[in-house]
């Protein structure tokens, strides 16, 4: 055997043993996948709770993800990165997790098409209108940024682009990329989860008419089993609920009512309090308006002890609502007008708190402002701010159409930003330590609670659908019929409920941030045309130099 067959036979075992050791570390990779995520921020990792979810899946979850086709450039960033998160996904939840990419625009008619999108919409999809350009030519588009999960015969619509709407759209874009992980996880949970969680509603202390409440029971009722509960029929101490929602109080609570609350939150029972520090009546608004006035629910001195105080004042907001008011009347028919109304916050400002962290604009009514007072081993968060641009008037306040018929006068809302809402944690002091009300079982009385959360927001009204005009019937909790406005009040509920239940779960995905990186536009056009050389001549000088550097070393190994 001569020396070049030797060299022959040698390269070719090397080049069979290379090519084997490629195929048995691709199998390795595909049964114990390895992921390095190289990323500053961590884009394409997902939470433990993500990865436990998926590894739990036992049947296979359907995705159909309705974007795709002819779309600008930060609509592709978006679903490129909607499918690498998916694509992360089956790596945990391997073949139990199924995706497509769908255009809803392809239809072999008009007709076919307007049918399908009116189906999409019906499952609660909400389409969104593009307009970009292409080629110098003007393309309008409506599109559906989101998905429908399907899993044994169940289905749930998730919409992916959510962001505040006060911001810059690619601010909203860059936020819907960083909360896509929980809106699909927390979608998907929702669908497969067999031990749904229990919601207790403490329905006997309001007045507010039930037609009111129909959106936000059937907005709850989407994730969770909702019970009302009667604290005057209770004999025990409550159990078996997740958490306890206390709507809009008019009537107060008795001892023993109390009680009962303060011992479910010291076993580790959750609290939410949507509650009014004044009371007004917006039917008597207009002529001379109303005065209002304080609210006795009984529950001050508890709160208190917990480590809030809602302020019996209320806050009014540059940035508010609109509502419709009777401007005069055409012919029979009264005509209305819509007016600025400061009562009505609208709030965009938020603490960076994973509950609403990257949350859309929501409107409260009539609310107060919230201080903190000393409470030992307490965490206190603020969440909703009115904007910098606020005005405090102290009980009793005097509210009427006059006043603001003439326009917002931006000199009196000389206060800065107010806290309107409150996160507590921490292991809570009994309010009833050392006291223990007549009337009740104290054999099994605990002072110190485990570690346990209360959410307090200075609005009963929070809960509180609108009035379909054209009906009378009750509308999407969130929803205003007037302005057109779907308000985030669904998602942040949702996601408290979701934090207060779950301890270190899916919620903690929503803290994932990515930073956006702009160019230097004035750099850019500056060096365009140095730029373009480096990036053209770079690869071409490299590939000329290994030439020079290989002919050179055969040159030197067999020139002799």
């Amino acid at each position: 055997m001569t020396l070049n067959q030797q060299k022959k036979i040698e390269h070719t075992f090397l080049f069979i043993n290379g090519l084997l050791i490629v195929v048995l570390l691709h199998l390795v990779g595909k049964i114990f996948p390895l992921r390095i995520d190289v990323t500053e921020e961590k884009r394409h990792s997902i939470s433990y709770a993500s990865k436990e979810l998926l590894r739990s899946l036992d049947d296979k979850v359907f995705i159909e993800v309705y974007l795709d086709g002819e779309l600008p450039s930060g609509m592709k960033r978006f679903q490129k990165s909607i499918q690498t998160l998916l694509e992360e996904f089956q790596i945990y939840g391997k073949e139990n997790i199924q995706f497509v990419f769908k255009d809803p625009s392809i239809a072999a008619s008009q007709q076919s098409q307007n049918t399908f999108y009116k189906h999409l919409i019906q499952k609660g999809l909400q389409p969104t209108n593009l307009t970009f350009k292409k080629n110098d030519n003007r393309i309008e588009r409506l599109i559906f940024p989101g998905c429908i999960i399907s899993y044994s015969q169940k289905e749930r619509a998730v919409n992916l682009l959510k962001g505040n709407k006060n911001n810059a759209p690619d601010e909203i874009l860059n936020q819907s990329i960083e909360n896509i992980e929980y809106n699909l996880a927390s979608a998907i949970k929702t669908i497969v989860q067999n031990n749904v969680p229990r919601i207790g509603i403490v329905a006997d202390h309001h007045s507010m008419d039930s037609i009111y409440l129909e959106g936000f029971y059937t907005a709850l009722q989407e994730k969770f089993i909702v019970r009302n509960l009667n604290l005057s029929q209770q004999n025990d101490i409550i159990n078996g609920y997740d958490v306890l929602i206390i709507i809009k109080p008019t009537i107060p609570f008795e001892e023993k009512e109390k009680y009962y609350l303060d011992q479910y939150l010291i076993r580790g029972g959750k609290l939410m309090f949507f509650i009014d520090a004044l009371r007004v009546n917006m039917d008597s608004i207009d002529a001379d308006g109303t005065y209002s006035f304080p609210v006795e629910n009984g529950l001050e001195d508890m709160l208190f002890k917990y480590g809030v105080r809602i302020n019996q004042n209320f806050v009014l907001d540059v940035s508010c609502s609109d509502i419709p008011i009777v401007a005069g009347n055409v012919g029979n028919q009264p005509r209305m007008q819509m007016l600025p109304w400061p009562f009505f916050p609208v709030i965009s400002k938020y603490s960076e708190h994973s509950i609403v962290k990257n949350l859309d604009i929501m409107q409260l009514r009539f609310v107060s402002t919230i201080d903190t007072v000393k409470a030992m081993g307490i965490h206190k968060t603020p969440l909703l701010f009115t904007s910098p641009y606020s005005r405090i008037l102290n009980a009793p306040v005097l509210v009427r159409i006059q006043d603001v018929q003439g326009g917002i006068l931006p000199q009196f809302f000389n206060s800065p930003s107010q806290p309107v809402s409150y996160l507590l944690e921490g292991k809570f002091q009994s309010f009833y330590k050392n006291r223990i009300p007549r009337g009740v079982n104290n054999y099994d009385f605990l002072s110190e609670s485990q570690e346990s959360k209360i959410l307090v927001v200075s609005d009963g009204d929070f809960v509180r659908n609108e009035i379909n005009p054209a009906n009378g019937k009750s509308m999407e909790w969130g929803y205003d019929p007037y302005l057109k406005v779907q308000y985030a009040s669904k998602d942040f509920l949702f996601n408290a409920l979701d934090y207060c239940i779950e301890k270190d779960g899916l919620i903690l995905s929503r803290n994932k941030s990515i930073k956006q990186r702009y160019l230097d536009t004035v750099k850019v056009k500056q060096y365009r045309n140095f730029i373009q050389i480096i990036n053209i001549a770079t690869p071409l000088s490299g590939i000329i130099l290994f030439g020079i550097c290989f002919w050179w070393g055969r040159k030197k190994k067999w020139g002799k």
